[in-house]
């Protein structure tokens, strides 16, 4: 698909696509001869997952490390969770 597609399926703008892709946080994109990017679902899941995560408040970096815990998911990740889990909450009591 091409990144219209995925904007509008995910529900974000086509500029946030590409901030991602140059933050490093969804991989790039194949590209056809005539340069267009073509999209897979594995790249909708991600954005998906992004914007889920931006919903909750995750910083970039935060978002970045947890898709680290996902390339590596025998990596401990509880401390993170743990931390995470208290700020949310302290955010909600306000």
């Amino acid at each position: 698909m091409r990144i219209g597609q995925l904007a509008q399926l995910v529900g974000v703008e086509t500029q946030t696509i590409r901030f991602y892709e140059q933050q490093g946080l969804l991989p790039p994109p194949d590209r056809q001869d005539n340069g267009y990017r073509v999209y897979t679902e594995k790249h909708g899941e991600g954005l998906a997952f992004i914007r889920r995560c931006r919903i909750l408040g995750l910083s970039l970096a935060e978002i970045h490390e947890l898709q680290s815990y996902q390339d590596d998911p025998h990596q401990p990740c509880t401390a993170r969770s743990e931390e995470h889990t208290s700020e949310l909450q302290s955010q909600a009591k306000s």
